[in-house]
């Protein structure tokens, strides 16, 4: 399910407050080598937590 058009412009990681971008069902941290961190999005809602992020692989 797509998040709302504006709401990624205002969604930050939350780590290295870099934007982030939507893949399927998680939202992909844009800062590059030194965070790059997925966050799920669960029931529609991003899961902004670092603790429930993940590294890529």
């Amino acid at each position: 399910m797509p998040l709302e058009a504006g709401l990624l412009d205002i969604l930050a990681c939350p780590a290295c407050h870099s934007p982030l971008r939507e893949e399927s069902e998680e939202l992909v941290c844009t800062g590059g080598t030194e965070c790059g961190l997925v966050y799920p999005v669960r029931d529609g809602i991003p899961v902004l937590l670092v603790d429930e992020a993940r590294r890529p692989a």
